[in-house]
This record gives structure tokens, sequence and C-alpha cells, in this order.
């Protein structure tokens, strides 16, 4: 995976881009190897593109509830966390995780997922989910 970033990295440079995007879906905090790879694919960026600026964002499903938040305390271990999105809002799930993850972490909710489509992925809202979830919305 560090290979293939890398690579990614200097064609983004080599075009100007402006914003890129790297996922790394399919880890799981129970799996040690995985974990390192992201802490290693923080350090090719560091070293090899010390001028861009990582934004590490943590994707929770909105149904797993405070199992979220051991989650979340796992990926900090190994990486800086910069924000969560709370994917899965569209069902039943409230988002409780939250507040938790902002008063214990410190890592605020940035995007929601209320779908499974491309503009179902929005910028967090804290006046407009405390509405929702307090029925004034």
């Amino acid at each position: 995976p560090s290979a293939v970033l890398f690579d990614g990295l200097n064609a983004a440079k080599s075009s100007r881009t402006d914003v890129v995007i790297v996922d790394t879906a399919g880890r799981l905090h129970t799996y040690n190897n995985l974990m390192l790879e992201l802490e290693k694919m923080v350090r090719v960026i560091q070293t090899h593109f010390p001028d861009f600026v990582i934004n590490n964002l943590l994707t929770i499903d909105a149904s797993l509830g405070q199992n979220s938040l051991v989650q979340a305390k796992e990926f900090g271990s190994y990486i800086h966390l910069h924000g969560a999105v709370l994917t899965k809002l569209d069902g039943t799930a409230r988002g409780g995780i939250i507040f938790p993850l902002y008063k214990q972490l410190q890592l605020p909710v940035l995007f929601i997922g209320i779908g499974e489509n491309i503009d179902d992925l929005e910028p967090f809202d804290p006046d407009e989910y405390l509405d929702g979830l307090l029925g004034f919305g």
C-alpha cells in the first residue's frame, strides 16, 4: 500500500492536484499489521511530501454504538485522527456516538452519510443534528 500511495502522491504533485483522497478501507483495529501499515503510510507522506497537509478521517458505522469509541481509540493510538465520518445515519442509528467521540477523544464528526450515493455524504451540521435528535427538525 505504501508504494501505491507514493506513486499516487508523486503523480498528484506532478499534476499540481489540490486534494488527494487515500481510502484504506477494510482496516480493522484488531489487526496489528494493518494498523502498522497505516503508520507507515503517514510516515511516507511526512518524509517524501512534507509540504502536503494530512487530514486523517476515520469512517465510523453509526449502528455500532459504543464499539465505535473503542475503534476510534485504537486507530488514534496508531495515527493522529483529525475527524470522523459517521455513516448509516439513514437507518435506525441515532448517532449518539458523536458525543463520546468528541468529549473523550476530541474527535469531531466532520461528515455524515445518509445513504449510499455520493450526494448522501454531507458536512455535519451540529445544530441540525441536535434539532433532529430532539424532534425539533
